[in-house]
């Protein structure tokens, strides 16, 4: 199956590719950077060097690549997560989104995949499944994250002719993250990387279209759905990492 892995060598394209590869799937990938394309070459991938928020370039990249299933993992946070990179990354979401689904729709692919947040649910009992409400953004004026993800999701799930599927992760920890552990994590779900790449290779042939935590504790989060529907089990990494603490995680 032909799939294009938008932000194809952040932290979760980086595991994701060659996963998608090894599966048997022609994968085209895209990055901002010149440099980033050999190694997408060398992974089996076929790269595209692309500004997202160059709207005629994203409909010319799905024109040549004409995926089956794109998989949206752009984020705009190498900086750092200050409030400037937050903001940046909120409308790369908004932008980016929205140019990937214009140039879907004019073309042959249906099915997206993309990546939101699961930490992000409004107060209420736990554990919050993906039918719970996330917070109000007029609640809190400087939430700088909030905005941005309700508009991919809006756009993911609500427009017509799209067959999308949301995968709300954790806070990332592992290789090419922020967060070398759980333990780096001060509050709220988080999963491995790996694990969360894993989840959107398993959403390019499973699932019906909707949200999907992808946690690894489901204590705060529900993950019974990611795991009924699209077969996902994270890998228990925390518990490896709390029980041998001199061992990093991909040694």
């Amino acid at each position: 199956m032909r799939v294009l892995v938008a932000g194809a060598t952040g932290a979760i394209g980086r595991e994701l590719v060659p996963m998608l590869v090894s599966g048997g799937h022609e994968v085209y990938g895209t990055t901002r950077a010149p440099e980033r394309a050999e190694w997408l070459r060398a992974s089996g991938a076929k790269p595209i060097v692309l500004d997202v928020y160059d709207a005629a370039a994203v409909r010319e990249a799905m024109g040549v690549s004409r995926p089956a299933v794109v998989i949206h993992q752009l984020t705009d946070l190498a900086a750092g997560f200050g409030p400037e990179q937050l903001r940046a990354n909120a409308r790369l979401r908004r932008v980016g989104t929205r140019h990937l689904v214009d140039a879907m729709l004019a073309t042959s692919g249906r099915r997206l995949v993309a990546q939101s947040a699961a930490w992000l649910y409004a107060p209420g009992p736990t554990p919050r499944t993906e039918d719970d409400p996330l917070r109000d953004p007029e609640a809190s004026p400087d939430d700088e994250v909030t905005p941005g993800i309700l508009e991919l999701e809006r756009l993911v799930l609500r427009t017509a002719g799209i067959d999308g599927l949301v995968l709300r992760y954790g806070f990332l920890y592992g290789p090419g993250t922020a967060n070398r552990t759980p333990r780096d994590i001060s509050e709220g779900p988080y999963v491995h990387v790996t694990d969360a790449a894993r989840a959107a290779a398993l959403a390019v042939e499973r699932g019906t279209a909707g949200p999907y935590n992808i946690v690894e504790r489901a204590d705060t989060v529900s993950n019974m759905r990611a795991r009924k529907e699209l077969g996902w089990e994270p890998m228990n990494r925390a518990a490896s990492a709390t029980s041998r603490p001199e061992r990093t995680h991909g040694s």
